[in-house]
């Protein structure tokens, strides 16, 4: 049983002002700009959707630009972080976050143009192998890779798609359901590709199970870690997957649309005759400026890259990428377990007093199963309890047709941050009720 489990929440201010007193990581939440609204900080839930800027962020970018200004291309050698190896900072930082060798990580690009390239990799349909598996209501980028994808291969998406759904009546996967799709499909299957954590519904996939299944009839296994990365304790290496791939934004707090990073697993990325889609930066780094044709890919996860580092994106990644290293990750897990675990209780708590269920928590109450985020379907006026948290300080994130999502991040988010948008749910709640009765 996990700590969260064990814990003895109370519904009170006074108890999460307590577990912070007691936070080990609560310094931490001021090394980060909390909005402002109607003159003072916001309940900040959205670290799913956009994480918050690092203080030092500022500082880094304008390093850069200094460095651009004072030495013009001479950055590329002599700048305070020179530019021609700028990526090569980050694989020690995030394999400690997604749990891999540095040989498998790298920084580039953005996360669908990523995807689509490590589909051109590892999606190599033929006649009888070209379904590829994804869960039901992946992110529409993802989806809609995985349809193009089938038609330039010629394969009508109806038939190579196989989405898994929930069943009847409930909202999140069986792990059953996903492994015996797999195994009906069996040797049709090319690519399991699902994300880490579901976007809709905060659901944690058990990515190990699911590579195994892969696997097991031959396909590559693979996932979008959008919504995992700098949230759920990852070993994508241990659990042998084939690929991932990721955004910045979330969770790892490095900007709107900042660079994006893929894991290969070493036995692939070593593997220089697999087919892909080349550019000058994952060439051969002893011969790359001698300009000669012929590829020749560097034997990592670096032999993916297209183009030279984006240095202003990557100086706010490593900004952010620092702060994780500081705090270490077995800190910041423990923490998102216990907040997570508040927000659960705290809103069934509010649940139990109401007269009628205005609340069902769609996302999994198992530990094992969620991460930071909790997601919400709202049973009745939703838009307007949503709109009322706008109005009463909450940056929370509304997903059509009737669902609120919100996401207490351990590097800045506090319980009390929790109890107060439980508070303002249950006043909202109370409102609501008393003036249709």
């Amino acid at each position: 049983m996990g700590l969260a489990n064990k814990m003895n929440y109370q519904n009170t201010s006074e108890f999460a002002k307590s577990l912070d007193e007691k936070d080990p990581l609560k310094h931490f939440r001021d090394m980060f700009y909390i909005p402002i609204m109607f003159g003072k900080e916001c309940i900040y839930l959205t670290g799913n959707s956009l994480g918050l800027q690092t203080k030092r962020t500022q500082d880094y970018v304008v390093d850069e630009l200094e460095d651009w200004a004072s030495l013009g291309v001479e950055g590329h050698f002599h700048a305070r972080n020179p530019w021609l190896p700028y990526h090569e900072i980050f694989p020690k930082q995030l394999s400690n976050i997604v749990g891999c060798k540095e040989n498998e990580v790298v920084v580039m690009n953005s996360l669908t143009v990523n995807l689509h390239l490590l589909m051109v990799s590892f999606y190599r349909p033929t006649k009888q192998r070209y379904k590829i598996i994804c869960e039901a209501k992946a992110f529409p980028s993802d989806q809609y890779a995985f349809e193009t994808q089938a038609k330039y291969h010629g394969f009508d998406p109806k038939d190579a798609v196989i989405e898994v759904s929930p069943g009847e009546g409930e909202h999140t996967l069986r792990t059953e359901d996903i492994i015996s799709t797999i195994k009906k499909h069996g040797d049709s299957v090319a690519l399991v590709l699902f994300g880490g954590v579901n976007y809709y519904t905060g659901q944690l996939f058990d990515i190990k199970t699911i590579t195994e299944a892969a696997h097991a009839v031959g396909a590559y296994a693979g996932f979008d870690l959008a919504h995992a990365v700098g949230n759920v304790e990852l070993h994508m290496h241990d659990w042998n997957v084939d690929f991932a791939c990721w955004c910045s934004y979330k969770y790892l707090n490095s900007g709107p649309g900042g660079v994006a990073g893929v894991y290969i697993h070493e036995k692939l990325a070593s593997d220089t005759s697999i087919p892909r889609f080349a550019g000058w930066w994952g060439y051969t780094k002893e011969t790359r400026f001698k300009m000669g044709k012929g590829f020749e890919a560097i034997p990592t996860a670096e032999g993916w890259q297209l183009s030279n580092a984006p240095v202003l994106s990557m100086a706010a990644h490593k900004a952010s990428l620092e702060v994780f290293e500081e705090a270490g990750m077995d800190k910041l897990h423990a923490k998102r377990k216990l907040l997570s675990g508040y927000l659960h209780f705290v809103l069934n708590d509010i649940n139990s007093r109401q007269q009628e269920k205005l609340i069902e928590i769609i996302t999994p109450s198992k530990e094992n199963e969620r991460g930071c985020q909790v997601s919400m379907l709202m049973l009745k006026n939703g838009k307007e309890i949503f709109t009322e948290l706008t109005t009463r300080g909450v940056i929370a994130d509304w997903r059509e047709p009737n669902v609120i999502r919100v996401a207490p991040v351990p590097l800045y988010n506090s319980f009390e941050d929790v109890w107060r948008f439980g508070h303002i749910i249950k006043t909202t709640l109370n409102k609501i009720q008393s003036s249709q009765s």
